[in-house]
Parts: C-alpha cells; sequence; structure tokens
C-alpha cells in the first residue's frame, strides 16, 4: 500500500472510531437524564442526580430513635423504621423515586447541624421544632406537623402541674425545646432538670422512679401514657412550636425545594391526611389519641 493510501485508510478509521465516540456519549447522556445516578424525580421534574445525594439513589435520613409515635423501629417498614416523621419521608422518597436510608443518631448533633454539615445524611427527620436560633446553622422544610408541650407523671404521683415540683426532678432530652422550656418555667424548689440524650433513656427513667416526671412533646407523653396507664399527662403547655425537616445550612437548596414540593404533593392529594391519621387517629370523642393539635398546614 502506497504512503497516500495509508494515510487516507488511516483518516477514514479516525473518523469512523470519532463518530462511534460521539453516538456512545450521546446514549451515555441520554441514561444519565433518565436515571442521574438515581432515578428521575417527579417533584416538578428535577433529577435525582441535581439533588446532592450523599448516596446515588438515595435519601439518607438522620433520625434520633425511638422517638414514638414519629419514630418507631420496625421490621415492616422498607427502611427499617416507621413512624409519622419515617411515613411522610418515605412518601417523600417515594415521590422522588428514591430509596431511603436511615442513620439514627443522637438529637443534639442533628438539632445543632453537626451530622449534616459533615454529610453524615441528607436531611434530618427528627420532630424537630423550627427555632429562630436553629435557623442560623440549618434550613427547614415548610412546616408539617404543630406540636406543644406537656408534663408526664405517674398517676399516683400527687404532681398535677410545674409548681409541685419543689424537691423534685424533671427529666429532659438534651437540646430540645422541652429542655428549654423545663429551665424557664421550673419552680425556683425544683432540683434542676435531668438531661437525657433520648427518650430511650427518658422514658425507663421516669418508669424506674429515677426522676419524678417528663416534659416533652405532647404525643410522645402520650403515646407513653397510653402504652401504660400508670403513667398520665397532667398539663400542656401551648408553645407554638412547628417541626420541619432539617437541612445543611445553604447546602442542599435543591433537595430542600424537592421535600418541599412532595410535601405540598402529599398534602394535596391526600396521603398526608391519610399518615397524619394512622398515628393521630380520632377516638369516638372526636379528639385525637394521641390528643394534639390538628396537623400544620402552613
Amino acid at each position: 500500500m502506497s504512503r497516500q493510501n495509508t494515510i487516507a485508510g488511516l483518516t477514514r478509521l479516525a473518523a469512523t472510531a470519532a463518530a462511534a465516540t460521539l453516538l456512545l456519549a450521546a446514549c451515555g447522556g441520554d441514561d444519565d437524564n433518565n436515571n442521574g445516578g438515581g432515578a428521575t424525580a417527579t417533584g416538578g421534574g428535577t433529577q435525582a442526580a441535581d439533588l446532592g445525594l450523599v448516596q446515588d439513589g438515595t435519601l439518607t435520613v438522620c433520625s434520633d430513635v425511638p422517638y414514638p409515635p414519629f419514630e418507631i423501629e420496625s421490621s415492616d417498614a422498607p427502611s427499617g423504621y416507621s413512624g409519622f416523621d419515617m411515613d411522610l419521608m418515605q412518601a417523600i422518597a417515594d415521590g422522588l423515586g428514591l430509596q431511603m436510608a436511615v442513620q439514627d443518631v443522637g438529637f443534639d448533633p442533628l438539632q445543632s447541624g453537626a451530622v449534616l454539615a459533615a454529610g453524615q445524611c441528607d436531611l434530618g427527620a427528627s420532630a424537630m421544632t423550627i427555632t429562630d436560633e436553629r435557623k442560623q446553622h440549618l434550613d427547614f422544610s415548610t412546616p408539617y406537623y404543630d406540636s406543644l408541650q406537656s408534663l408526664l407523671v405517674a398517676t399516683d404521683s400527687g404532681i398535677t402541674s410545674l409548681d409541685d415540683l419543689d424537691g423534685k426532678t424533671v427529666g429532659v432530652q438534651q437540646g430540645t425545646t422541652g429542655e428549654i422550656y423545663a429551665k424557664e418555667h421550673l419552680p425556683e424548689g425544683a432540683n434542676p432538670p435531668q438531661s437525657f440524650p433520648s427518650d430511650g433513656e427518658l422514658w425507663p427513667a421516669l418508669q424506674a422512679g429515677n426522676i419524678d416526671a417528663i416534659l416533652q412533646d405532647l404525643p410522645v407523653n402520650q403515646t407513653h401514657a397510653r402504652s401504660d396507664p400508670n403513667y398520665e399527662v397532667v398539663e400542656e403547655y401551648q408553645t407554638d412550636e412547628q417541626y420541619g425537616f432539617a437541612f445543611s445550612k445553604g447546602e442542599k437548596t435543591a433537595l430542600l425545594d424537592a421535600v418541599n414540593q412532595q410535601l405540598q404533593a402529599l398534602r394535596d392529594d391526600g396521603t398526608y391526611d391519610q399518615i397524619y391519621a394512622k398515628y393521630f387517629a380520632m377516638d369516638s370523642t372526636g379528639a385525637a389519641s394521641p390528643t394534639g393539635p390538628s396537623p400544620s398546614t402552613s
């Protein structure tokens, strides 16, 4: 073969290879657009690849478990966890075409934003009240639940209000609005509130008689009172609290928008009401059981 023919042949081969490369790239681009490292989200057409997820195709949720009725271990649930928060998050993940994975973490490092800033998870779902202090280091979804604080005691304790806690000890969960409320409203004669990492230690401490009362979110205290008739909620406190899903400050704006879109979609199609009724069902008197305020409509 002459030098000219060899050069021409090489040129044709190079052109063919380049065309094949372009074709493969185009096909690969289509696959990326369809899958985005996961599935295409339905919320406003946002793709999972655009959400900055910790793990492709998976919505990784940090939560402090147990905290019934919001977070409960459940072998029957796809993620291994159920409860009001977890069921809502599962519905949101489903709407985004994602799997859901849950990491059980302490509430204090969650509400401080530490685990989110470290990239341990995509968001926090842990019955977390939206506060101005927390908004300094966290972004929040639109509110999804209105809550109150409450006082849980043994039925034979003789305690009917905070005023009866002179010389007694109330237990609270560390880093919570319940802890703040106790510090601000306990009578002078009461012992300093005793903080526990989670409800998993707080509730057994009351049952063991190591503390005299629990001050925390109303639905959680009422769940305990329903499970054991030896305990009762004796006071409720109107604190105008609303829960929100938490995100690392300024880091997950696309995911935050997608979650808000899904929350609204769940309200619009009635799924939110179904999940709410599952955990806060109305009894024959028309009161929620566990009783609590109506779901947030914000």
